[in-house]
């Protein structure tokens, strides 16, 4: 593996700095204590490509790879999380779903107006009774010949009243269990769609996470998928690709924690002296940059083995895992550098600490992962095949 960057993922990593502290730092805690949608920036988002990076440019998107994606993540999250998994959605989820998934028909139709950011999407896989446990999916499509009615309600859906089109995960033949489950596009202003209240959250809050419910809602045959049954098997490859830009959103977060402890610390004095002069702070931030390099090689090795058309589902849960871990441990440690400070809202890091903890959640709790990550463990399977069949470890 090469670590150095090329110059097109270096500018791709300086746009999204630039635009991260030019476009997002302004307003950003006002937006996170008043629950504001961010609607200009995510307008920005659009017109510099960020919500389409890694779709062909025939589809209208950048055809950027992942390792630049993850680059672009990591930089937004070190601002605004209600930004970043924006990105994340309407890129790893929504447009990478329906590019590797999709028909020629759907892509003509939505992809080329969700990668440019002309529109917004929203996966809808979550339900009061189906969390972690997605094969339990209450949601009904009942096939009616030439189209199908949905019925069901969803949870926790990012993007859920600014998005135009959903992508609905329900059952449509409960005695096949999860072989009876479909994918549907679903657009937002059909009749039959109710978008549920803001959900007021702990972090992330200016993000518009709502629960969406569908009553007798009409999905044309066209609008479902792949081949009939296949909804679960496209979940479950999709949030493994959408891992890695949680992953890269927590690498952000704790990134952005580090940097600003540093700045503090050399600024802060205390007995006569920086504190980052004083040992207990140093090893402090010895510890979070060893922390966050570590993150970072398992989050761009995922991103790599992506673009390498190599399996990168373990991968992707490890970078998670760890990633998420590290966010939450380095933003606390943050706030405990800038002492009574970082318990105040204007630097920031009470913010960052608290918009760690849903990447140990969302995507795959932490527990989902080490399930993920055992069950390699015990079947022996800790290998990937490369394309010229050897094996990378993982």
């Amino acid at each position: 593996m090469i670590f150095e960057l090329s110059e097109e993922q270096l500018a791709v990593q300086e746009a999204a700095r630039e635009f991260a502290q030019k476009d997002l730092l302004p307003g950003v805690i006002d937006r996170d204590r008043d629950m504001i949608y961010p609607t200009e920036q995510v307008r920005k988002m659009g017109e510099l490509g960020f919500l389409g990076m890694m779709v062909d440019p025939k589809y209208g998107g950048g055809g950027m790879d992942t390792i630049s994606y993850v680059l672009a993540m990591e930089e937004i999250s070190k601002v605004d999380n209600s930004c970043s998994v924006i990105v994340s959605v309407n890129n790893s989820l929504v447009c990478w779903g329906l590019e590797k998934f999709g028909t020629e028909d759907q892509k003509q139709k939505y992809l080329t107006k969700l990668c440019t950011g002309e529109w917004i999407g929203a996966f809808c896989l979550s339900e009061p009774e189906a969390g972690s446990d997605a094969t339990s999916q209450r949601t009904t499509a009942v096939d009616k010949g030439d189209h199908y009615i949905l019925n069901g309600t969803k949870n926790w859906i990012t993007n859920g009243s600014s998005s135009k089109v959903h992508l609905v995960i329900a059952q449509t033949d409960p005695e096949k269990g999860h072989k009876g489950i479909n994918a549907f596009i679903v657009e937002a202003g059909w009749d039959g769609v109710k978008i549920g209240g803001k959900e007021d959250k702990l972090g992330i809050r200016s993000s518009d996470t709502h629960s969406i419910m569908y009553t007798d809602v009409k999905v044309p045959k066209e609008n479902r998928i792949g081949e009939d049954g296949f909804g679960f098997k496209f979940a479950m490859k999709v949030l493994s690709g959408g891992r890695i830009g949680i992953a890269a959103q927590a690498l952000g977060i704790a990134a952005g924690a580090y940097e600003l402890s540093v700045k503090y610390s050399k600024e802060r004095e205390a007995f006569g002296k920086p504190i980052n002069r004083h040992q207990a702070i140093a090893f402090k931030l010895a510890d979070m940059a060893t922390e966050i390099e570590a993150a970072r090689l398992l989050v761009y090795r995922s991103a790599w083995l992506k673009d390498e058309h190599m399996n990168f589902d373990l991968a992707s849960s490890q970078a998670k895992l760890y990633a998420s871990t590290v966010a939450m441990k380095t933003s606390v440690e943050a706030v405990q550098v800038h002492g009574g400070y970082g318990f105040v809202k204007e630097y920031h890091v009470e913010r960052l600490m608290r918009d760690a903890k849903i990447t140990q959640i969302y995507e795959g709790t932490s527990e989902i992962q080490k399930i993920v990550i055992s069950r390699a463990i015990t079947t022996g399977d800790l290998y990937v095949p490369t394309k010229t069949n050897k094996t990378v470890p993982a």
